[in-house]
């Protein structure tokens, strides 16, 4: 069994050859038997830490080629920050340790393509999904065009991205610290549904050895 990633690095670099795998239509299927089950039953120890949509194409461990123990995974539709969301990466950091947090957005997402209609004719969805759109609406102005003109679906999800890593580390101070420290690093990735590749938008700490 290969060793836990430990650095920032380490855990990039497992992420991309599971994605790899993925991509290329090979997967190992690690860490998913019984044996690993009953390792896990005492305590776990991810190397790294998701926060991503909660569409269910955008699977983090089919995606990335893991398995159980290895990914401690947090989602909401939109991928939207709550204080429930920082309290959850803020535990994965401080007291499991992990040394990467990934913030994964997907196109055709469709809670940013409900802020782009609300930005461009105002209509807003019943209930707590507006709660959703209000939240990524922000990305639809900061991805607007300096023209005027209205940015594209997947432009918004990329500047998306990038406004939630920059929040995530903002807003927890635990975190910000320890990407200072060099314990941990953000990194902010886009996937692509049809090819099942994840793509960096931009990480904050170094993600590279």
């Amino acid at each position: 069994m290969a060793a836990r990633p430990t650095t920032p690095a380490q855990a990039w670099a497992a992420l991309q050859e599971g994605n790899d795998r993925f991509v290329a239509g090979t997967p190992a299927h690690p860490n998913q038997d019984a044996a690993r089950r009953g390792e896990l039953a005492s305590g776990q120890a991810p190397f790294a830490t998701f926060f991503g949509c909660g569409d269910s194409r955008v699977a983090a461990e089919v995606i990335f080629d893991q398995g159980l123990g290895d990914l401690f995974v947090v989602r909401t539709a939109g991928h939207v920050v709550d204080a429930g969301v920082l309290g959850s990466l803020e535990f994965a950091v401080e007291v499991l340790g992990t040394p990467l947090i990934v913030v994964l957005g997907h196109d055709s997402c469709g809670a940013v393509k409900a802020a782009v209609t609300h930005a461009q004719n105002g209509a807003m969805p019943p209930g707590y999904i507006r709660d959703i759109v209000e939240r990524v609406t922000p990305s639809v102005v900061a991805a607007r065009h300096d023209d005027g003109v209205m940015p594209s679906t997947d432009e918004v999800e990329s500047e998306h991205v990038r406004q939630t890593i920059h929040l995530i580390a903002e807003r927890s101070r635990l975190i910000a610290t320890a990407v200072e420290d060099g314990r941990c690093a953000v990194a902010g990735l886009v996937y692509d549904l049809a090819e099942g590749r994840a793509r960096v938008v931009e990480t904050i700490g170094a993600v590279d050895g």
